[in-house]
């Protein structure tokens, strides 16, 4: 009896404390991911945070994360993204066109899942958005194809808009397509619209005195790295100028424009964890097709409409997801 029993708790012990050797590994796998951002750290980007925790991911237990932030300086993307490739990172996340531009220069191999990319394949980050192709795929925020809807909303906020002022910097890929699609919805609501680079935080004082002196005019912010990082200092020259501003996001709106309207951050980088998540358990980006937004949000801000003198419908505000009071 004793000898039978022994044996008994010896096999269970064995079963127990002999799991899968590939499972074991896998659980005690630290991953390392390297993040690319062409603005500075913002808030939403706790959303990329909570979805990697909803696929086993705990930064600084089985996750390293690699934060590199342009802070609306292009320059030094393709810096920052080649330290990426050189640190040995298994996945390249990017946030903005332009991070995504610079991490495809640096490399041809490492997968590359980006954020926030408004034209990817006319940009040339992916062949077809159902086919991508190459090491790069990713979550795109259709802004350039929102731009009609964004200006539907901003006249109805300010029905005195008689023209806007697409403001944009050089180096914003989207800068012609946003105008193009601005153009077009401009049109139909009886707008003018035209188009002003600004090279440097220096140049938007003069940019918003020479807008203001326009009858009606109202400020259209191109989304890009360089006025997301700008966006307080756009705030208070709004204010200070008496004009109103269209943003994309709710940083944005939060900052002092009238309005924004856009995907929603937090829900795309939760999103971005998923096919993080799918790569470093083996699928290729080539296999991955690129999504677009399930989740937009349209902010108000009630506190700017009071300086501007503006009455915003009641209808209007049933349909915001947030009201800035």
């Amino acid at each position: 009896m004793i000898e039978r029993r022994t044996f008994v708790v010896t096999v269970a012990f064995a079963c127990v404390a002999t799991p899968s050797s590939d499972d074991a590994q896998q659980a005690d796998k630290v991953r390392r991911i390297g993040f690319l951002s062409a603005p500075s750290r913002f808030p939403e980007i706790e959303g990329f945070r909570e979805g990697l925790r909803e696929h086993g991911y705990v930064e600084g237990r089985n996750l390293l994360i690699d934060w590199q932030f342009a802070d609306g300086r292009d320059e030094r993307l393709l810096g920052l993204a080649s330290e990426l490739v050189t640190r040995k990172v298994e996945v390249i996340v990017t946030f903005a066109s332009s991070a995504a531009l610079a991490a495809k220069k640096a490399t041809t191999t490492l997968p590359i899942v980006f954020a926030a990319v408004s034209e990817p394949v006319a940009l040339g980050l992916v062949a077809t958005l159902p086919r991508p192709g190459g090491n790069v795929t990713g979550f795109t925020n259709i802004a350039t194809d929102l731009t009609g809807k964004r200006l539907e909303l901003f006249k109805e906020a300010d029905p005195s808009l008689k023209s806007v002022v697409i403001l944009t910097d050089p180096a914003n890929p989207a800068s012609a397509l946003t105008l193009e699609e601005a153009q077009v919805a401009a049109r139909r609501l009886g707008l003018k619209a035209r188009l002003l680079e600004v090279h440097h935080p220096s140049e938007l004082e003069p940019a918003f005195a020479a807008i203001a002196r326009e009858v009606g005019a109202g400020v259209v912010l191109v989304p890009g790295p360089f006025l997301f990082a700008q966006r307080l200092q756009i705030g208070a020259l709004a204010t200070r100028r008496r004009l109103p501003v269209l943003g994309w996001v709710r940083a944005v709106a939060e900052s002092g424009a009238l309005i924004s309207y856009g995907a929603s951050f937090p829900d795309m980088l939760r999103r971005v964890a998923g096919y993080v998540d799918k790569i470093l358990k083996g699928a290729k980006p080539a296999d991955l097709p690129v999504e677009q937004p399930t989740k937009f949000e349209f902010v108000i801000n009630l506190k700017t409409a009071k300086t501007l003198g503006l009455t915003i419908p009641q209808t209007l505000l049933l349909r915001a997801d947030e009201v800035i009071r």
